[in-house]
């Protein structure tokens, strides 16, 4: 950060550190254990799809990776588009596999981030689910290296349950680096894994 950004109050944003996503199994543990939510076994990436051969053949790429176990009963990974033009891949594991899953949420970020398409990284998601059936996702932003969580209310399809997600939040500061900033807890409304 030089002189001028300092006068005129600009900072740096964070840097995404994926490693952070290996914190994810221990986040899950003390969100069984302080709110009885389990993994549901889903998690999945969201990017912004980019034309061209080089990153058609960088989707390939994951496909093939992730899909490498399929023979010996692995479940495939699944791609989609959501209303925005954003694409999802979804990735599925036993729910009691949560170190596996984030294995294949980080391949996927580190293969799109070492293919030179970083910046098209918006999110990555774990799902979770507690005995009343509620959803619940920890939200990973790649551009702001935090996380947050998302947990939309069952009865409604654009509302959260913001005392849920504040009282995740409290749970699992000392486990993840939460998002401090409220305003960038964005809704991701029908994200696969969710």
């Amino acid at each position: 950060m030089g002189f001028l950004d300092t006068l005129l109050g600009r900072s740096k944003p964070a840097r995404p550190n994926l490693d952070q996503l290996f914190a994810l199994p221990s986040a899950a543990i003390t969100l069984e254990s302080g709110a009885g939510f389990t993994p549901t076994g889903q998690g999945s990436v969201c990017f912004a799809s980019v034309e061209g051969g080089a990153f058609a053949g960088l989707q390939r790429e994951v496909r093939d990776l992730l899909d490498a176990d399929t023979e010996g009963g692995g479940i495939p990974v699944e791609f989609s588009q959501d209303a925005y033009g954003f694409t999802w891949l979804l990735t599925q594991h036993a729910p009691d596999d949560t170190a596996g899953l984030v294995n294949d949420l980080h391949a996927v970020n580190t293969t799109l981030r070492d293919g030179g398409f970083g910046p098209q990284l918006l999110c990555s998601l774990l799902g979770f689910r507690d005995a009343q059936g509620r959803s619940l996702a920890l939200v990973y932003l790649y551009k702001r290296g935090t996380f947050y969580p998302f947990a939309p209310l069952p009865d409604a399809s654009t509302k959260r349950d913001n005392g849920l997600e504040l009282q995740v939040r409290a749970l699992l500061t000392d486990d993840l680096r939460i998002e401090k900033d409220l305003g960038r807890w964005f809704p991701v409304w029908g994200a696969p894994g969710l």
